[in-house]
């Protein structure tokens, strides 16, 4: 019996034993397990943060790689001429129209015609005037039978004087005949002066030229009848100057004077021309909102009164940045142009659009001219879109 509770006792110890070393192996067990997954977890992490920024960059390297590329200029300031362009009539600056200033008649004879120079005084036109050569003959025959009257009574005059000196004719004798005597010298004086009145009118059958100039129109013809109610036979330019009469708006006429140098091209011409504002209208036409500039011309064969003409019109300079026509975009809001900011990304900038010039266009408001504005295929391109820019020197190197 107490052999048998001996080895109880030692079979207890040994299950005692054991149960304490499972338990100690399934604690480490546990541990490791839990070690493992801590492990896996952070792994798991690390991988899905590096494979994510791996991911970012692949994704921000494929935008950089399908954003446009756009040429882009800097357009700095430069010094703009500014220029008004307009059109107007050509005309003759004197206009002079020649007509019949005597009583007229049957033209003989016509020295002149359309684009012809005359002087002052030449006779452009002749009337005929037998019938006031006749009158003239008749009329210098009674001067001169108005003359010999004046010397009789002159003559019985200075003999009666002497006779009364010896008594043989009173003092009223002298007094008629010295009436007699004034009386012949007032005749003589009237038919003086209807001799002279019939050769001045005579004269004026010459149509004859008041200024020198060149003959624009002609509207007369060899056997006509002509009078003083025939209106204008000619039209002459006073010294062959010409003019434009430019249409202009209230703002160009503001920033224009007389003086201002222009540049002329006739319409179906490529002359141009120098010419010189020399009036400007001081009334504003109601209905047009438009005044009148009229610009000096020489004489050309190029300027034809009636027809029409352009000019350009230099009124100052400033600075400002000029673009391509290119560059710039109108919409209902007004012109604009895009610019690219520091980000690569597409502005809008609202532009105020001045001279337009061979160079360009000038931009009075909207641009410093340190902007990197789009040259090209603007209208393809949003507001806040990412882009390539190449500025345009850089491209040309």
């Amino acid at each position: 019996m107490n052999y048998e509770s001996k080895i109880s006792e030692k079979e207890v110890g040994v299950a005692i034993l054991d149960d304490g070393d499972d338990q100690g192996r399934s604690k480490r067990r546990l541990m490791i397990v839990a070690a493992i997954a801590v492990a896996i977890i952070l792994a798991i992490v690390a991988y899905q943060y590096f494979a994510g920024s791996g991911d970012g960059a692949a994704a921000d390297a494929a935008s950089d790689s399908q954003a446009p590329t756009v040429t882009v200029m800097i357009p700095g300031k430069h010094d703009v001429v500014r220029t008004i362009n307009a059109t107007g009539t050509l005309a003759a600056r004197r206009e002079i129209p020649v007509g019949v200033v005597g009583d007229g008649g049957r033209v003989t004879q016509v020295y002149v015609d359309a684009g012809d120079w005359v002087k002052p005084g030449q006779i452009m036109a002749s009337i005929d005037r037998s019938v006031q050569n006749q009158q003239v003959a008749r009329l210098d025959a009674s001067v001169a039978s108005a003359r010999a009257d004046l010397n009789l009574a002159q003559a019985n005059l200075d003999r009666a004087t002497k006779l009364v000196e010896r008594g043989f004719i009173s003092k009223a004798d002298i007094d008629r005949l010295s009436a007699t005597r004034d009386s012949s010298a007032a005749q003589l004086r009237v038919a003086q002066a209807q001799l002279g009145e019939t050769r001045a009118r005579n004269n004026f059958l010459d149509i004859v030229a008041p200024k020198g100039g060149f003959v624009l129109e002609r509207n007369i013809e060899v056997g006509q009848t002509v009078s003083p109610g025939s209106g204008t036979l000619f039209r002459l330019a006073q010294n062959g100057e010409m003019e434009l009469q430019a249409q202009l708006s209230e703002s160009d006429l503001a920033n224009i004077s007389v003086g201002v140098s222009t540049e002329v091209i006739p319409v179906g011409t490529n002359k141009v021309l120098k010419g010189q504002i020399w009036q400007i209208s001081p009334t504003i036409d109601a209905q047009s909102r438009q005044g009148m500039a009229k610009i000096a011309l020489s004489y050309d064969r190029a300027l034809r009164p009636g027809g029409f003409a352009s000019t350009r019109i230099k009124s100052g300079s400033s600075q400002a940045a000029v673009l391509p026509e290119s560059a710039v975009q109108n919409d209902s809001k007004g012109s604009f142009v895009y610019i690219i900011d520091k980000d690569n990304k597409v502005i809008r900038r609202d532009v105020t659009v001045g001279s337009v010039s061979a160079a360009g266009l000038s931009i009075t408001s909207g641009l410093s001219g340190a902007e990197r504005v789009v040259l090209r295929a603007a209208g393809f391109l949003n507001p806040g879109q990412t882009v390539k820019p190449i500025v345009e020197k850089d491209k040309a190197a």
